[in-house]
């Protein structure tokens, strides 16, 4: 089970996704979402990889709010793109007669390559940092958080990983596709599931790289950005795996804001104040700092 976990969450849903566009059923969509969040809880509370994460820290009606909102908004720009079409200059390079499931692999490798590099700069630039800091500052991993995030960073991403793909004519149908295999993988990221994920790890970013890059040390999380394929990280140089570091309850947030706001509308407005309580950094374990020279 934690072996074929992720690959099946994976194929299963995505694969399930593309034989109801396929069908003209993209209706179904939201019902095969909800299936697969209902399936990410349940698996979590099964199989769990830390047991305490499981447990809310006053964070479930945030979490459900930021879902709630983000898909929505991705729902209504997909919905926009007849509409973007029209104004926005196409060079008409896509290949719309490959079959369905090939031409949405091709925009998720392009996708992958826009959403890890804006991922990548929100590191490095402050302000990006600050609104992005809205999805560091969860203490735990679970599933349904993958869909937190600021609505303003989420259009940044949005707009790195999928402007190229609509100037070169993105068909609305492969742009649902996306967005809903998008929300797949931010389930499989963020997964309190204890899945093992063996050889796969050098093609697929999911939840046992991702959660390094949600430690709460300084830039020691800066790594692990890729959204889908982890290949990119090692082109960027940014590549961890720490197999003999079980992560602690306590490991995940952002270790210089261990006050930073829980509720939705406090981290909404928070990127924008002025002066933010920043405190001393949280120090390195031993045991973390082992890890990571055994590993260099």
């Amino acid at each position: 089970m934690r072996s074929l976990y992720a690959p099946v969450f994976f194929f299963g849903f995505i694969g399930g996704a593309v034989v109801l566009v396929s069908a003209g059923l993209p209706g179904w969509l939201p019902v095969l979402l909800l299936a697969a969040i209902a399936l990410s809880q349940a698996s979590e509370v099964l199989l769990p990889y830390r047991p305490a994460w499981n447990h809310g820290q006053g964070d479930g009606l945030r979490d459900t709010a930021h879902a709630l909102i983000n898909e929505t908004l991705n729902v209504l720009s997909v919905a926009a793109i007849p509409l973007v079409a029209t104004w926005l200059p196409s060079a008409h390079l896509w290949p719309g007669d490959w079959p369905l499931g090939l031409q949405l692999l091709l925009a998720i490798i392009f996708a992958d390559v826009g959403i890890t590099l804006v991922h990548y700069a929100s590191h490095r630039w402050p302000l990006l940092w600050r609104l992005h800091a809205v999805h560091h500052s969860v203490k735990r991993m679970y599933g349904f958080n993958g869909l937190m995030k600021h609505p303003l960073h989420q259009l940044l991403e949005a707009l790195g990983g999928t402007l190229p793909l609509l100037l070169c004519g993105l068909p609305q149908e492969v742009a649902v596709l996306l967005a809903f295999s998008i929300a797949i993988q931010l389930l499989l990221q963020h997964s309190n599931v204890d899945m093992r994920i063996g050889p796969l790890r050098h093609v697929f970013a999911w939840a046992p790289l991702h959660r390094l890059h949600h430690l709460k040390y300084g830039t020691t999380g800066d790594v692990n950005f890729a959204l889908f394929f982890s290949g990119w990280d090692r082109l960027l140089g940014t590549a961890l795996h720490l197999p003999h570091y079980p992560l602690a309850d306590d490991d995940l947030g952002i270790g210089d804001r261990p006050d930073y706001p829980v509720a939705y509308l406090q981290q909404l407005a928070e990127p924008f104040r002025n002066e933010p309580n920043v405190h001393p950094a949280a120090p390195l374990p031993l045991v973390l700092r082992l890890a990571l020279v055994e590993q260099t």
